[in-house]
């Protein structure tokens, strides 16, 4: 058998990755300042606001404490 893929859900991805945007702007952060807090690579933050990759839960959790809300509410598209 061969190794199974799975491609990630690029509406959800999307979404995910507009309320990200739109959190960040509303405490007045750039890509490098949020990308800096959550300790990932600002192309990667980029990569993950414009809905061209998925995130792992550890990077998520610490999105939604970068940004001040929890998980669940980082979750609630």
């Amino acid at each position: 058998m061969g190794k199974k893929t799975y491609k990630y859900d690029k509406v959800l991805c999307r979404k995910f990755g507009e309320k990200i945007v739109f959190l960040r702007k509303n405490l007045g952060l750039n890509q490098d300042e949020l990308a800096f807090k959550v300790n990932i690579s600002p192309s990667y933050l980029s990569a993950i606001e414009r809905g061209v990759t998925d995130t792992t839960i550890s990077t998520a959790k610490r999105l939604a404490k970068a940004l001040k809300i929890t998980l669940s509410e980082l979750f609630n598209l």
